[in-house]
């Protein structure tokens, strides 16, 4: 599998509508269904079924459960040497746990479904900047 390709996989999403726990290219989908779409597309079929979930996940728990996912199953980058077609990981909260996942497609650019929104390709703007916790890469990457 190829950078360009998980690109092109992500871009492909650019217009579904947002729906929570969702991840049908066209249908709808949230960040992390994005990801699992993605995954379905370049890798195969998901590692394991994923539990219902509520918006507010992430708060109940306090738990690193994204954070700890994306361990398991990607490999780990430090954040300077990011490239396009990895995964990046958020906090939107500063002190809460990390909940929000993206696909960085270019440098300062990234595609991501976002609450009220569609999947787009936005800028990797200051405030996401701040709040960026963790890169990986799929699993089998080509460099």
């Amino acid at each position: 599998m190829r950078r360009a390709d998980i690109i092109a996989s992500a871009r492909r999403w650019i217009g579904t509508p947002y729906r929570h726990q969702a991840s049908c290219c066209g249908a709808g989908c949230d960040c992390l269904g994005l990801v699992r779409g993605i995954w379905r597309e370049q890798v195969g079929a998901e590692p394991q079924p994923l539990p219902a979930y509520t918006p507010d996940w992430a708060e109940r728990s306090g738990q690193e459960t994204l954070l700890d996912a994306a361990r398991q199953y990607f490999q780990e980058r430090c954040l300077e040497t990011a490239a396009p077609g990895d995964v990046l990981l958020f906090r939107p909260r500063r002190e809460g746990p990390a909940k929000h996942c993206s696909i960085l497609s270019a440098p300062g650019r990234i595609i991501h479904a976002y609450w009220g929104r569609a999947v787009a390709e936005t800028a990797l703007t200051p405030w996401w900047q701040a709040r960026w916790v963790a890169a990986f890469s799929f699993p089998d990457l080509e460099d």
